[in-house]
């Protein structure tokens, strides 16, 4: 018997949590934020670290887990697919009520760890770092179960895919990916075993349908890189500041960044909490040695000193910072109301190398902060970007190379996954039978 438990991320983007139980055993896959609950509560307070779990279970900013009570003396492990935050954020929180290892590639565990210091928690499992491409034995009641680490390409180093193989077939875990066959940063999908676990038979695919409704293949990294040189190369710089901001996590478009601001002759910076997490673990874990060329600024008073320097002598700085959805208490929303030493001028570049994750308070707070720095005239360019995520026809390619027996679309509501149900029955799926749609709370047998 396989039974699936969509506990988080199938009714709303993000908070994402499934449980696979398989006989007498139970697997935890993903335990993710709800960030715009995390960004609604960070707008009332001032300390954005004071979580605790009751805190965030009554703001509905983690998955609510407590469907599993009834199995979880039955967890045999935790597994991790990647260090974005509505995937690992809910880690420190909810995975003690878990008598089970943790598992996850030496990227998200550095993350993980430097999560855990922020708020203040040491976990009572251990976390067990898995190299992408390799594969281990998770014991259960019973029996041992194989799983695997497949490497696959994302918007952040050693994203994976999970397969967990059964008696009936494997397993895939499949939140998120795009299909990149020439990524900035790591390998690209380790297509020839997925091939492989494809012939051998895969009984259900848990899989990322954020853009399913896209009809397109999403574009490589190199593609946002290419954008990037183009900006960057062609404004009129020479005595204007610029200032970039993008997803602290995107260590890829992070070394691009810093590539063009070298060859500008530009100091490279780096400001804020979130960009100092993503870009220690990068060089902690020898994914991003290119760190060693830029300064980091963290802490309030460091940041203040570092734009204070930039503000007189802007031609000569490359200002990287977080607020890329208009974040309230970011760095260039605080600029863009004048509360940092770095005043924005007419004709400094600012540069969004990033989209506007279309949620009601990103798109508020975003057109507020654009609406602040139009009126200082600043040269503004938008989505400088490509998506991590595939479209509709990465999702096919998937789908074919692997030939599941069921699919189970995941990552988003309804119009979401309604696409994923919709190429499924292209495929020759048919709905309640072999492609499942779920909400958060649903269980499913198969």
């Amino acid at each position: 018997m396989v039974k699936i438990y969509a506990v988080g991320g199938y009714s709303e983007v993000g908070k994402n949590m499934t449980a696979v139980e398989v006989d007498e055993d139970v697997f935890i896959f993903d335990e993710g934020f709800f960030l715009p609950a995390i960004v609604k509560m960070q707008e009332k307070e001032k300390d954005e670290y004071s979580y605790s779990e009751s805190r965030l279970r009554s703001i509905e900013a983690i998955p609510d887990d407590l469907i599993l009570d009834k199995v979880r003396h039955r967890v045999c492990a935790q597994f991790i697919g990647h260090a974005h935050l509505d995937h690992v954020g809910a880690v420190p929180f909810i995975s003690d009520r878990y008598n089970a290892p943790i598992y996850c590639t030496p990227f998200t565990a550095a993350v993980l760890k430097s999560l855990l210091v922020d708020n203040e928690v040491h976990l009572k499992n251990p976390v067990k770092t898995v190299h992408p491409n390799t594969s281990f034995y998770v014991q259960g009641k019973n029996k041992r179960y194989l799983v695997e680490f497949i490497n696959m390409t994302h918007s952040i180093p050693q994203t994976s895919f999970i397969v967990l193989h059964t008696d009936k077939g494997a397993i895939i875990y499949a939140n998120d990916f795009k299909l990149d066959d020439n990524p900035i940063v790591g390998f690209k999908p380790n297509y020839e075993r997925l091939r492989q676990i494809g012939k051998q038979g895969v009984y259900a695919i848990i899989i990322d349908s954020l853009y399913s409704g896209s009809d397109r293949k999403t574009p490589s990294e190199k593609i946002a890189r290419s954008l990037l040189e183009e900006v960057m190369f062609t404004v009129d710089n020479k005595k204007s500041g610029m200032i970039v901001t993008t997803f602290s996590s995107h260590i890829a478009r992070l070394k691009s960044i810093v590539e063009f601001g070298n060859k500008l002759n530009r100091e490279v910076v780096f400001l804020g909490r979130s960009l100092n997490k993503y870009a220690l673990a990068g060089k902690e874990t020898g994914v991003a040695p290119f760190i060693r060329d830029v300064t980091l600024s963290k802490y309030r008073r460091q940041v203040e000193k570092t734009l204070d320097r930039a503000s007189k002598r802007r031609e000569n700085y490359l200002v990287v910072c977080t607020g890329h959805q208009g974040e309230p208490g970011s760095i260039l929303e605080r600029i863009s109301r004048n509360q940092l030493p770095l005043k924005v001028d007419q004709d400094d570049n600012i540069i969004f190398s990033s989209s506007v994750i279309p949620t009601d308070v990103n798109v508020r707070s975003f057109a507020d902060m654009e609406a602040k720095l139009k009126k200082r005239k600043a040269r503004i360019f938008r989505d400088v970007h490509v998506s991590g995520h595939g479209g509709k026809e990465d999702l096919r390619d998937v789908v074919n190379l692997l030939k599941p027996r069921h699919i189970i679309p995941s990552h988003g509501e309804l119009a979401k996954t309604l696409p994923m149900k919709e190429l499924a029955i292209e495929l020759g799926y048919k709905e309640g039978k072999d492609c499942h749609l779920m909400k958060d709370g649903d269980t499913l047998e198969i």
